[in-house]
């Protein structure tokens, strides 16, 4: 999935993945104050425990990665939630590895922050609870295939002997992305009725 282990990725892409990490949990940092805090947190805590419910799927097996309704939520703060999240599975259940923290975070935090920047102030100012629902599934879906496609990148990039496993990969992010359009949506929609202004991002 998108937890890549140690020993597989190049050090250009570790090297790569962690200077970009850095500079997303930087923005992410800067921003943190008593409102994002909460959110932030209580993200992380929901990604942590959806990654721990995986479905095989093939030669892998799949999650909820909640990236998109991150990146709705909380802009760039989102490299934080990852962040801590991964970090801890690493230390207690040994997925993905330490070498590749950065490299996991970013592929996992990074479409999800693009999307949800994009389509945010749309999902804020719909009017319309379909349109909300069905903007917010998209950057669900949209952030999910990000994921896959970066995880492919990643893995392509290390070796060629990786691509015919990269594109294996990518076709397991599919029904994922249906998935996680649904959960995203239905999330968002809930949210819309009981607490607008969760999301609007706590974080720029």
């Amino acid at each position: 999935m998108a937890h890549i282990p140690d020993g597989i990725l190049s050090a250009p892409v570790l090297i790569g993945g962690g200077l970009l990490a850095a500079g997303g949990v930087a923005l992410a940092v800067r921003g943190l104050d008593d409102r994002a805090i909460p959110r932030t947190a209580i993200l992380s805590a929901a990604f942590f425990a959806g990654s721990l419910i995986a479905v095989p799927m093939g030669p892998t097996s799949i999650h909820l990665l909640l990236s998109g309704l991150m990146g709705i939520m909380l802009g760039a703060g989102a490299f934080a939630a990852v962040l801590v999240a991964l970090a801890l599975q690493v230390l207690l259940f040994g997925f993905g590895g330490l070498t590749t923290l950065g490299v996991n975070t970013v592929n996992i935090a990074l479409p999800g922050v693009l999307f949800g920047m994009a389509l945010g102030p749309a999902i804020c100012e719909a009017r319309a609870p379909a349109l909300r629902a069905l903007l917010a599934g998209a950057v669900g879906a949209l952030s999910v295939l990000g994921t896959g496609a970066l995880v492919a990148l990643s893995l392509a990039l290390s070796g060629s002997e990786y691509t015919p496993v990269a594109s294996v990969l990518v076709a397991t992010y599919l029904p994922l992305a249906l998935g996680e359009a649904f959960v995203t949506a239905t999330i968002v929609a809930f949210l819309a009725r009981v607490q607008p202004d969760a999301l609007r991002p706590a974080l720029p």
